[in-house]
């Protein structure tokens, strides 16, 4: 059964028709990665989701219940948590603060301090640097930064926007061994990722999509296989 659901979202950016008719589905306990080129509509898509665009048509379903209506603050309440592309975090503010911020809609206290040594587990990093300004911090660390904020809101399906972009190579291999780590202990992820090739590998499943509109989806390995893919994704011939 479906966790999230898409069925026909168009979004508009002023006069722009930025998804035309998006049908896709998350499956619980699933990675599920969106793959495309520059303006294909994989950001816009996980805007959509997340209450940050409002679809003029279409429905989005989370857990049986369609979410449309709701405010962003409310999305996260109901199980929706975003790690944005470029992080996003709070330059200002500490690392705990940071996490604190992505509990913002909790308010039970054992949750989250269990939630927190969980993070920190998750990202040793984070506990060395826990009183470090969040802006003074590498990119790596803040993207290990924006994850684990996302975390802290327990979300039912966390949606991930180029967590490798602008990361050295080393750090991209840490970054989808944490995500495949993050998605066995049991968060559902759906994935927009420039790296088609390292998102194929650790998805269950993917779509592609061109121009606002999904032309192919499958299993993974299936995907990999396929020559459009191969050559457009994949840096193939």
């Amino acid at each position: 059964m479906a966790l999230l659901e898409l069925n026909n979202v168009h979004a508009y950016y002023g006069n722009i028709h930025a998804l035309k008719g998006i049908s896709l589905q998350v499956d619980e306990g699933e990675i599920v990665t969106l793959i495309g080129g520059n303006g294909a509509g994989k950001t816009t898509t996980l805007r959509t989701i997340s209450g940050l665009l409002k679809p003029r048509e279409g429905n989005i379903i989370l857990a049986g219940e369609d979410i449309i209506a709701y405010k962003p603050n409310e999305l996260v309440a109901k199980g929706i948590a975003m790690v944005p592309e470029g992080r996003g975090v709070f330059a200002k503010l500490s690392v705990a603060d940071n996490l604190e911020m992505g509990a913002f809609t909790r308010n039970d206290k054992a949750g989250i301090l269990q939630d927190l040594e969980y993070v920190y587990n998750l990202f040793p990093r984070l506990y060395e640097r826990r009183t470090q300004l969040a802006g003074t911090m590498s990119g790596g660390e803040q993207q290990m930064l924006a994850t684990a904020r996302a975390l802290m809101a327990r979300p039912k399906v966390l949606l991930m926007d180029e967590p490798s972009m602008g990361l050295a190579p080393v750090l991209v291999d840490t970054i989808f061994d944490t995500i495949q780590e993050i998605n066995n202990e049991g968060t559902t992820i759906l994935l927009v990722e420039q790296n088609a090739h390292v998102a194929l590998q650790i998805a269950d499943r993917g779509y592609v999509l061109q121009t606002g509109e999904i032309v192919l989806s499958g299993d993974a390995q299936t995907l990999q296989k396929d020559e459009t893919v191969q050559k457009a994704y994949l840096g193939m011939e």
